[in-house]
C-alpha cells in the first residue's frame, strides 16, 4: 500500500504544486488504484508516473470546489482512450453526478466501460471482504467529506512446517486450517487452527480528509490512523485568516493528528504564497505538537508498512 500525491496545492496550479490530487496505491492488495479528488491537470500529472488509469477503480471525491474536481471529466473520458475497460465508481457529495453527466453529455463523450456515481451522505460508503470506507462531513463552506479507508485483519500465515511434523501433509486439510476450520485427523487427533496458524496481520488505516477547519470530525475519522493526511493551508500565525477561508494551519493539522494519536501527519494543499524555502518551516511549526510530522510534495510517495 502506497500513497502518491498527484497535486498538493491550494486553489488554483501553481508552477511548484499542482491542484488536490492523491493516488492510494493498492497494487498488491487488489491491484487497483484508488484517487482521491481530481484537480484541474492530473491526469497530465499521471504522465510523468507509473500510474496507469486503466487500474483506477474508485474514485473518491471529497468536495465539489474546482481545485479538487475539474480533472474528472477529462481523466474519465482519457482512461477510455487507454484501454480502460473495467468498472469505475466514483463517490462524491450530492451534486458530482449532474456536473458529470453534463459534462460528458456536452462533450458527446462516451465512456467504453461503466461508471457507477454514488452520491454519498454520512456513514460507511463502501465495503467489501478487504476494505472499509468511512465519510464523515467536516468544516468547510460547501460540504466536505473526510475518507477514513480500514483494511480489514488478514487471516495469520499458515505454520506449514509444523503440521508436517504432526504428520499432516499439504493438500485440502491446510485450506481448512488456514480458513479457521478445525481438522479431526483419522487417527482421531484434533487440529486446532489457533494452534497451527500465525497472529493475524492486522489492517491499516489511512486518512484523507478534503478541505476544512479544525473539527471534531477530523478527529473521529484519523483515530489511531497509520497515515493521516490534513490539509494546512496556512502557517500557524494565520488562524485567523484559516478560519475565515474554512481552512486549517499547520498546528490545528497536528493537533488533530496528536488527539486521533495517528502514527505519521502529512501536511498538503499548501498555499501558493509559500514557497520551497517555507515548506520547511511549515513542517517545523507542526513538529511543536506532533513529532512525526511530514509535507506533501507533487510525486512524493509514501509506503503504509504493516504493524
Amino acid at each position: 500500500m502506497d500513497l502518491f500525491f498527484l497535486g498538493t496545492g491550494a486553489g488554483m496550479p501553481a508552477k511548484q504544486r499542482n491542484v488536490t490530487s492523491i493516488a492510494l496505491k493498492l497494487l498488491e492488495e487488489r491491484g487497483a488504484i484508488w484517487l482521491f479528488d481530481a484537480g484541474e491537470a492530473t491526469q497530465h500529472q499521471i504522465l510523468h508516473t507509473s500510474i496507469k488509469p486503466r487500474r483506477i477503480e474508485k474514485i473518491f471525491i471529497t468536495h465539489l470546489h474546482g481545485d479538487h474536481i475539474y480533472g474528472l471529466p477529462g481523466l474519465l473520458s482519457s482512461r477510455s482512450f487507454q484501454g480502460g475497460e473495467s468498472e469505475v465508481t466514483l463517490y462524491g457529495p450530492k451534486g458530482i453526478k449532474e456536473f458529470l453527466n453534463v459534462s460528458l453529455s456536452v462533450s458527446q463523450t462516451y465512456l467504453k466501460y461503466p461508471l457507477t456515481i454514488v452520491e454519498i451522505e454520512e456513514g460507511i460508503v463502501f465495503e467489501d471482504e478487504q476494505f472499509l470506507v468511512e465519510a464523515k462531513i467536516l468544516e468547510h463552506g460547501i460540504t466536505s467529506y473526510g475518507y477514513r479507508m480500514v483494511e480489514k485483519d488478514r487471516p495469520g500465515t499458515l505454520l506449514a512446517d509444523k503440521l508436517k511434523e504432526a504428520g499432516v501433509q499439504p493438500g485440502p486439510i491446510f485450506r481448512k486450517i488456514k480458513n479457521g476450520e478445525a481438522v479431526t485427523l483419522e487417527d482421531g487427533r484434533i487440529i486446532e487452527p489457533c494452534e497451527f496458524v500465525g497472529p493475524a496481520q492486522k489492517g491499516r488505516v489511512v486518512t484523507i480528509l478534503g478541505d476544512t477547519r479544525y473539527c471534531e470530525n477530523a478527529v473521529l475519522l484519523a483515530k489511531d490512523a497509520d497515515l493521516l493526511i490534513h490539509e494546512a493551508t496556512f502557517s500557524k500565525e494565520e488562524e485567523k485568516l484559516a478560519f475565515d477561508y474554512f481552512h486549517s494551519t499547520t498546528h490545528q493539522a497536528a493537533k488533530i493528528a496528536r488527539q486521533a494519536e495517528c502514527k505519521q501527519l502529512c501536511l498538503t494543499h499548501i498555499s501558493s504564497r509559500y514557497n520551497r524555502n517555507d515548506w520547511k518551516e511549515l513542517v517545523n511549526e507542526a513538529k511543536e505538537i506532533f513529532e512525526n510530522t511530514d509535507i506533501a510534495e507533487d510525486f512524493k510517495e509514501i509506503t503504509i508498512p504493516y504493524k
